[in-house]
């Protein structure tokens, strides 16, 4: 029987470190279209891989089956359930109905943000055959458990922000002392009173329910493979071709019809078969497309944003600066700063 491996996390304050961004796995580069990172740099390292993993990710959660599963889970534990990219990094539950709100006022305040995003890698680095759950610096508990193809994880089911035993007044003002020591700009009323309020479960019971989480990843894990069966026998050549196409060419002026036309195919049936095969309107694939190579290209610090807006094919700074957050969860700006402590990070380990 697989079991929860549980690691205690001291309470006292840490440096506010960016998380370290997860590599793509190698099972990413077998997805549909999916192409060797280095056979197109033009368009990018990560593009096609993380389109491709993205465009799983995604079919996987919108799936009548997570649909349900996450509905029936939610209501009857109280707790959320976020289905997490392997290259996905923002907060796994933002926005979700059953975010803990002392991990919603945390999330507000960019050094705790960044402890929190720091601490959900930790969890799915710690997945290695059975599921992990860790305890963060205040004292909850978060879990994650893999969903594998084969032996390959693909996904990551996310739950938890709960305690094991009810706080006692001492933790609840040593939480406070450390929110003050960290200078966050947050309501100590509110934040204790939201603290206190975070669900109590029973080892035990948390468990069973993680034990649960596993079997679904399991079936996620046999949809996900016929999910991937289907996309590589429904995609017709022109739709292959008009995708290489677009990663050939993402920095230029790309327009339906141009790309249409490399297809061999009317603008109809062309927009009608994209959709329907690639599970995206045409614009918003082009812009995952450019948005992934942006990325790559904001590891230079050297590159200034606008020019990197430009240089990837959007022709206005604020249309790549809203379509980049909508599809990164945050600004280029914030998604280089992220990317500067990560090499921080990594230098400290190799030091």
């Amino acid at each position: 029987m697989n079991t929860t491996k549980v690691q205690i996390e001291s309470n006292e304050p840490k440096p506010q470190l960016e998380i370290p961004l997860r590599q793509v796995s190698s099972m990413s580069s077998r997805l549909p279209g999916a192409v060797a990172a280095d056979s197109n740099p033009k368009a990018g390292n990560l593009t096609e891989t993380a389109v491709g993993s993205n465009r799983l990710v995604e079919a996987l959660a919108g799936s009548r089956t997570f649909r349900e599963y996450q509905r029936a889970f939610e209501m009857a534990m109280g707790l959320p359930l976020t289905l997490r990219a392997l290259q996905g990094w923002q907060l796994a539950h933002q926005g979700n109905r059953h975010q803990n709100g002392f991990c919603a006022l945390m999330s507000k305040e960019n050094h705790s943000c960044a402890a929190c995003l720091r601490m959900q890698q930790r969890v799915c680095d710690g997945v290695n055959g059975v599921p992990c759950t860790l305890r963060c610096q205040f004292g909850l508990n978060e879990s994650a458990v893999g969903v594998k193809i084969g032996k390959e994880i693909i996904a990551y089911l996310q739950t938890g922000q709960v305690f094991f035993k009810a706080p006692k007044p001492e933790q609840t003002n040593r939480v406070l002392d450390q929110i003050k020591a960290l200078g966050l700009n947050v309501d100590r009323r509110e934040v204790a009173q939201q603290y206190c309020e975070t669900p109590v479960v029973q080892p035990g019971e948390y468990q069973a329910t993680i034990r649960l989480l596993q079997i679904f990843a399991d079936q996620l894990g046999v949809l996900a493979s016929q999910v991937l069966l289907q996309q590589k026998d429904s995609e017709p050549a022109q739709i292959t071709r008009a995708r290489r196409y677009i990663e050939a060419h993402s920095h230029e002026g790309l327009t339906l019809a141009v790309v249409a036309r490399q297809a061999g195919m009317s603008l109809y049936h062309f927009c009608k078969m994209f959709s329907k095969v690639t599970g995206m309107h045409f614009s918003r694939y082009v812009s995952c497309v450019r948005v992934e190579r942006a990325k790559n290209l904001l590891l230079n610090r050297n590159n200034r944003v606008s020019e990197i807006a430009f240089e990837i094919g959007f022709q206005s700074l604020t249309n790549f600066n809203r379509r980049f957050k909508n599809l990164a969860g945050e600004s280029p700006t914030e998604y280089r700063r992220h990317l500067s402590t990560r090499a921080y990070l990594m230098g400290r380990r190799g030091t």
